[in-house]
């Protein structure tokens, strides 16, 4: 079985206002059900795992319940950071059945079916993948306010979620991680850390994390333009 933890528990601090951003809305419908109807809509996951602020479990469930989500299994309450939010999704995994584990930002709406489906299938081969995104600026390493060196943009991705890996693999990658470091916010570097190498499936940059004002104006001139329903 694969399972997809749906990773929700932020408060949205950049975003500002008295509403977490993954329950805003884009055109009526709010951003964390976007995002669930993708994988609902994906043939290869099975199970959907919800990682929310305890807080926020009861209004969420209501809300959940106006759409039609047959795969939502599980709402679990988050940790301090992402990392520990992550683990608390794993420890809700059946271990006997589950196979692939696809972990996504919950403020993601814009991922497809398509894109879920071949990093899934992608980490059923080769035991981890990562959906990424090509670098479209210069990118450059930084130090101490200098410049160290200009990366070769062609040779660097943008990270995106899903992030899909065989389950034993993920589990061992968080048991030999420190889930309070709030600098550990991408599941592919624990992974790395093990010695792992990790596959990449070529994603959009429409994969938009909404994180900001700015990004929630872009979310909804994507859809008022008709890049996305």
């Amino acid at each position: 079985m694969n399972v997809a933890i749906i990773v929700a528990a932020g408060q949205g601090t950049r975003m500002g206002g008295e509403r977490a951003k993954q329950f805003l809305e884009l055109a009526g419908i709010p951003i964390i059900i976007r995002t669930l109807k993708a994988f609902e809509q994906c043939d290869v996951i099975q199970e959907i795992i919800v990682v929310l602020a305890a807080q926020e479990s009861a209004g969420f469930l209501a809300l959940a319940g106006k759409y039609s989500l047959q795969k939502l299994s599980k709402v679990v309450p988050g940790g301090i950071t992402r990392c520990e939010s992550v683990l608390h999704g794993l420890h809700a995994v059946r271990a006997a059945t589950a196979e692939v584990v696809a972990v996504h930002d919950g403020v993601r709406p814009f991922v497809t079916p398509d894109e879920i489906s071949r990093t899934v299938n992608a980490a059923t081969e080769h035991e981890a993948a990562v959906l990424v995104a090509p670098a479209t600026d210069t990118l450059k390493e930084v130090k101490d306010g200098r410049i160290v060196r200009t990366l070769i943009r062609s040779q660097v991705r943008r990270a995106l979620t899903p992030q899909c890996f065989h389950y034993s693999l993920l589990r061992s990658a968080y048991e030999h991680a420190d889930v309070m470091n709030p600098d550990l916010t991408d599941d592919s570097a624990l992974v790395e850390m093990l010695g792992k190498d990790v596959a990449i499936v070529e994603g959009s940059a429409r994969n938009l994390k909404i994180t900001t004002p700015e990004d929630l104006t872009i979310a909804e001139g994507m859809i008022k333009l008709g890049l996305w329903s």
